[in-house]
């Protein structure tokens, strides 16, 4: 089925068939209070719980209409061995490596397989037939399967909600781009990371040049 969704800077034709939700890094170490942004002060308690609302409404959409869900995850192995070390500028700049030098007693703590932190939140877990990929840089689709996975779907399309707008949805919307994916972000479904102007700048940059934008109450209009 093709439906119409309004978006800026134009409308977008998406074949539901060929589309998937993408869910970036939905967890408790970016949304909950005693998670990762949180200790760092980071955590923005009304841009979370705007981000939360809008994807349940979103996923339960999606899940309707029979349109294929892909959670992304921030999360590396037990042992740490892909983390980068300290040649690796993500041992410099990923929050949850900064955390983890910082505090080295608690460096299994901050995004690692099986904590607490690395979880998505319980308020939006996956159901039978969604698809959760593990990653372990900003962008989705570096040294991972996403690719392969969309591509076995026959996937086109890709919306995309998570956290945080600026950084790791941008990054793998970016490449999603670059992999001959149409994106589309739903601006109010993503929380940014730091001052509102990353979250304008974000919405600028992908409906001027990586794609289209449109929000919640539009994407459901479209499904309906």
């Amino acid at each position: 089925m093709e439906v119409t969704l309004q978006a800026r800077p134009e409308a977008i034709k998406l074949d539901t068939a060929r589309t998937a939700l993408i869910v970036v890094d939905m967890q408790n170490a970016f949304l909950k209070k005693g998670g990762l942004f949180d200790m760092m002060g980071m955590l923005d308690e009304g841009r979370a719980g705007r981000a939360i609302a809008n994807n349940k409404r979103i996923i339960a959409a999606f899940h309707r209409a029979g349109i294929k869900l892909v959670y992304i995850k921030m999360v590396y192995r037990a042992d740490l061995a892909d983390a980068g070390g300290p040649d690796s500028p993500n041992y410099w700049k990923e929050k949850g490596r900064e955390m983890a030098r910082k505090n080295p007693a608690q460096r299994h703590k901050f995004l690692v397989e099986g904590s607490w932190d690395a979880e998505i939140i319980d308020e939006l877990k996956p159901m039978p037939g969604d698809v959760v990929i593990n990653k372990n840089r900003f962008s989705g689709f570096f040294n991972t399967n996403l690719d392969s996975v969309l591509r076995t779907f026959n996937v086109k399309h890709l919306v995309f909600t998570g956290v945080a707008t600026n950084i790791c949805v941008e990054s793998t919307l970016r490449d999603s781009f670059f992999h001959e994916y149409f994106p589309v972000l739903i601006s109010d479904a993503c929380a940014n990371a730091g001052p509102d102007y990353t979250q304008d700048a974000a919405v600028w940059t992908i409906s001027n040049v990586f794609g289209w934008v449109a929000d919640t109450a539009e994407l459901i209009k479209a499904l309906k």
